[in-house]
This record gives structure tokens, C-alpha cells and sequence, in this order.
């Protein structure tokens, strides 16, 4: 049976009044959602020393949980087209949450791995709240909503690091894990209490849901040069947050996690422009705002490469890149949630699992140049990655 479309009202703006604390509860719900799957990443040495283990096998604990969480994007994502997408988030938190205490109770480093790749699977929660604010908001603001929402995503990402750092530092790194169980509970709680249900837009067979993924990416031209660009650019984030942890821990810094969280702080600066982003996308259109991204991509990891040795250079190009990041990001979900609404939810898992492919490729390109090339092989992977994403924007004139 194919998937069809149900009545345009389905589909349509809803008639739920977007509030100003609905739109925060989907911003802290995206932002929680997606943190549980960086909070790996400040503590990586820590958790080397508790188990153990080779500095170059620690690095796959990042890499298996990014790959979980494209994996998640693909093949749970688009169940927001066919289902009611309240019930679908209060049901992939309940199983985060189990993952999430299984990782704090972890006995050895191969069930962190296995937890730690179910944390990313699950953890793609926090991306079904932004087709739930593309559908909720109305055109004419649909960019700005979308933005301010993915200020929460982004902010979650980045904040993560610095709130993992600093919890691990002091209390153990399995602390963590068990924080973010509590913070993902009041979550589900509130979507449960506050979130509208929406009408699906699909029916049929979850084999079909899939199926259609590949018709989508046959049909639609812009969402194949998202994908691929965002893909490109995004394996800086995977190069840079994947490496800082065990960069900052040898010589000639010798810093904790909660150093490496701190620069965090840093890169959550640049999420602040989301909104203002989604505004100029309204205005003139979003590819202007993914070759400026792309731009400071190249401009952060050429600095940091220049000024290798300097705290003040990490903090000032983790502000800048990420910035970078955050701005080709919001543009391409402008982009692919104006393309066929009746498909936002399978849309854009199509775009976050290619970015997550790309950031899981990027963690492991960046561990394979730390170790063989030092802090400069890493900020080679990041300049390649924004100036490679910027001639791809080329093909869009």
C-alpha cells in the first residue's frame, strides 16, 4: 500500500494558538532533547581513565553515539508524518530515559558504547519538535519560529559541553547521565501536559514511510544540496568537539573536563543569532546566510591553526565556527520546511541525518589527525570542510 496524503487541512497551518510559552517549552524541549547526545563529548578523558582504554578507542564512544543519532534521524524521524507527533515524543523520551540511566550504570566501556549508541537513537527526539513549530507557525514568521526554536537545539548542543564538564569535574562523569534522566522526565511531563496533538499527514505502512524517503530525495533538488552541504560543513562540529576534551588534557594545557565543557560558553554565543537568521531567511532568502556560515567556518579553523597554543583563539574560533554551523543549519531548514509540508517530519530527518553523518565522520577524521598530525591536523579537517561546503553553495546560483 502507498503512503497518501491525508486532506490539505492536515497539512495546513493549525489552528492552535502559537503562544509565546509554547514556543519556549518546544525551544527547551529540542535544546534537552539533543543535549543527551554531546554530553559525551568533555568527558572523554575522564572516562579513558576510568576504564582504561586507548586513547583512540575513547574517540568511538562519540562517534558510535553521532551515528546513532543519524540512524535515529532516519528511521524514527519520519514516524512524525504518521503519527501524532505529541505521542511519539512522550514515547521516545520514556526509552531515552532508560538509556540515559543504563549509560550512568554502565560496568564496562563496551556497554557504554551500546547505551551510548541507543542515547543517540533516541535522542533524536529533540529534532521532532521543530516540524511540530514549522507546522504550528504561521508563514509569514515560519523562518523566525523555526529559528528561535533551533536557538534551543543549538544551545542545547553547545551548553551541553560546558554543563557535562562542569558536572563530571565534581561529581563523576556518571552524574551526568543521571541529570539528564531528571531533565528529560520534566520534559515528557510537560509535553504530555501543554503540547497540542496534531493531525497526521501521512497513512499507510511504516515500509511505505520509508520507501518514500527515496522518492523525496529523487524529487527535490534543494533538499540533496542541503544535505550535502550541511553534511560538509556540520563534520567541523564532529572534528573540533570530539578532539578539544583529549587536546586540552596533554601537554602543553594538562586541563580537566570542566576546561573543555567551559568552551562551550563560547559557542553558545553564536546560537543567540538563530532568530535573527530565520529572519533574514524570511526576508531574502537563506542562501546568503549559508555562504556567510561556511565563510566563518574556513576564517575560525585557519585562526586556530595560525594561533595554535592559544586559550583565546579556541574560545574566539569555537565562537565564530560555531556561529558558522548554527547559520548554514537554520537556512537549510528553512529551505526543506517549505518544500512539501505534507513530508516536514521526513524532510528534515533526511537533512539532520545527513548533518549527523557528517558530524560522526568529521569526529573521526578529527581523532585520526590528532593522532597523527596534532591540534594542526584537526583544524586541517575544519578549514577542508568550510571551504568544501562553501563551493557547494556555488551550485546554487
Amino acid at each position: 500500500m502507498r503512503c497518501t496524503l491525508t486532506t490539505s487541512a492536515a497539512v495546513s497551518a493549525s489552528h492552535e494558538p502559537l503562544t509565546r510559552s509554547l514556543v519556549l517549552l518546544l525551544a527547551i524541549g529540542t535544546g534537552i532533547g539533543v543535549a543527551n547526545v554531546y554530553y559525551i563529548q568533555p568527558i572523554l578523558a575522564t572516562i579513558q581513565q576510568d576504564f582504561g582504554v586507548p586513547a583512540h578507542w575513547v574517540g568511538w564512544a562519540p562517534t558510535l553515539t553521532q551515528i546513532g543519532y543519524a540512524l535515529g534521524m532516519l528511521l524514527l524521524a519520519p514516524l512524525g508524518d504518521m503519527l501524532n507527533r505529541r505521542s511519539l515524543i512522550i514515547g521516545k523520551g520514556l526509552l531515552l530515559i532508560l538509556a540515559l540511566l543504563a549509560t550512568a550504570l554502565s560496568p564496562n566501556f563496551t556497554t557504554l558504547l551500546v547505551t551510548g549508541t541507543m542515547i543517540g537513537l533516541l535522542g533524536s527526539v529533540g529534532q521532532d519538535f521543530i516540524p511540530v513549530a514549522a507546522h504550528l507557525a504561521p508563514e509569514s514568521h515560519r523562518g523566525r519560529v523555526v529559528g528561535t526554536v533551533t536557538t534551543g537545539l543549538l544551545t542545547g548542543i553547545l551548553l551541553s559541553r560546558t554543563f557535562g564538564g562542569i558536572i563530571a569535574e565534581n561529581f563523576g562523569w556518571r552524574a551526568i547521565y543521571a541529570v539528564a534522566a531528571v531533565l528529560e522526565g520534566a520534559v515528557v511531563l510537560a509535553v504530555w501536559r501543554y503540547l497540542p496533538s496534531l493531525p497526521v499527514s501521512v497513512r499507510g505502512h511504516y515500509g511505505d514511510l520509508l520507501a518514500s524517503l527515496g522518492k523525496l530525495w529523487r524529487k527535490h533538488a534543494p533538499l540533496r544540496r542541503a544535505v550535502y552541504t550541511q553534511a560538509l560543513v556540520a563534520s567541523s562540529l564532529g572534528a573540533f568537539w570530539s578532539t578539544l576534551a583529549l587536546a586540552l588534557a596533554a601537554q602543553p594545557y594538562r586541563l580537566g573536563a570542566g576546561a573543555a565543557g567551559a568552551y562551550g560558553v563560547a559557542g553558545a554565543a553564536g546560537a543567540l543569532a538563530a532568530p535573527l537568521l530565520g529572519r533574514l531567511a524570511d526576508r531574502a532568502g537563506p542562501v546568503p546566510a549559508i555562504r556567510t556560515g561556511c565563510l566563518l567556518v574556513a576564517l575560525s579553523f585557519a585562526g586556530m591553526w595560525l594561533f595554535t597554543g592559544s586559550l583565546l583563539a579556541l574560545g574566539v574560533g569555537a565562537a565564530l565556527f560555531d556561529l558558522g554551523v548554527m547559520a548554514a543549519f537554520v537556512s537549510h531548514q528553512t529551505i526543506v520546511n517549505t518544500i512539501e509540508p505534507a513530508a516536514r517530519s521526513r524532510l528534515n530527518g533526511l537533512l539532520v541525518t545527513g548533518a549527523m553523518f557528517g558530524v560522526a565522520a568529521g569526529a573521526e577524521a578529527g581523532n585520526l589527525a590528532l593522532a597523527y598530525a596534532g591540534w594542526h591536523g584537526v583544524c586541517l579537517v575544519g578549514l577542508i570542510a568550510g571551504v568544501g561546503a562553501l563551493v557547494l553553495t556555488r551550485r546554487r546560483s
